[in-house]
């Protein structure tokens, strides 16, 4: 006759604790979030935003979410969640240019515990840009010597459209904004277009005339009240190569990359109380 092992208490538990997959009942869950990320920024692309932030300091981070609202605060604003990424920087395209969105980041666990929205108030206008736009000597070849910066096209220096025009005078090479109603200034050197973030308020050229250098950025600010920038990236005999920007809203100076400033009035994300 076969005899039955005896079921213990002790034995029916171990075989219950078996059955459900429980190996150890004493780590405590985890629920506490990392960190809001800081050092969140933006830089400005066409119909694109570009952000970046700090690693977190938490060693469990497993990735991070971006959100986007179309205010910076308030009991109404929501900021919903756009992406997620295990990088430290986020790209958003398909945006309208001369839109203004706000844009925040959180970080999350392993454990699934999600972050403070960023303190930063980030916010930005995407824009169009062109690059190795040609311009030539005005008085060489004057139908494609200036630049119209709404239309992003070459046009005749003496166009009405016009906004600058690119000119050799005494071997200095010159771009002129030829209504007294467009401010020009030189902007200093540049290493890429994205240097230049926001058109100043001062510093404009009495005579509304630059000299041109190569590596140098220019801002203008438009008779009908718009930014634009461009960066000099080459001069060779009677023309010049060109790279440049415009913000189609009105008014508004943002033209490139640009540090948040700390925002202490928080909003809440979509879907938290």
């Amino acid at each position: 006759m076969k005899l039955r092992a005896l079921a213990t208490p002790v034995a029916a538990m171990l075989a219950a604790i078996a059955v459900m997959g429980c190996t150890d009942t004493t780590s405590p869950r985890d629920v506490y979030p990392p960190s809001a990320p800081r050092g969140v920024y933006s830089v400005t692309g066409d119909q694109t935003v570009y952000l970046r932030w700090l690693k977190n300091p938490e060693g469990d981070v497993a990735g991070y979410r971006v959100y986007i609202s179309t205010c910076p605060n308030g009991p109404q604003c929501l900021y919903e969640p756009e992406g997620t990424t295990t990088f430290t920087q986020y790209d958003i395209g398909n945006l309208p240019n001369g839109v203004t969105l706000y844009y925040a980041v959180t970080a999350f666990d392993r454990a699934g515990n999600e972050s403070e929205l960023s303190e930063e108030m980030v916010f930005d206008t995407p824009r169009p840009e062109g690059f190795d736009a040609v311009l030539t000597d005005a008085a060489v070849a004057p139908a494609t010597s200036g630049w119209d910066f709404s239309e992003f096209r070459r046009r005749a220096f003496d166009d009405p459209a016009v906004d600058v025009y690119y000119a050799v005078a005494n071997g200095a090479n010159l771009m002129i904004a030829p209504f007294t109603d467009t401010d020009i200034q030189d902007a200093g050197f540049a290493n890429s277009l994205d240097a230049i973030d926001f058109a100043p308020n001062g510093g404009w050229s009495p005579t509304g005339t630059v000299e041109l250098i190569a590596d140098h950025c220019y801002v203008v600010w438009t008779h009908d009240n718009h930014f634009a920038k461009f960066r000099v990236s080459r001069i060779a005999s009677g023309s010049l190569v060109m790279d440049w920007a415009y913000q189609v809203d009105q008014g508004n100076p943002e033209l490139g990359a640009r540090r948040a400033r700390p925002d202490r009035e928080r909003v809440r994300r979509a879907g938290l109380p």
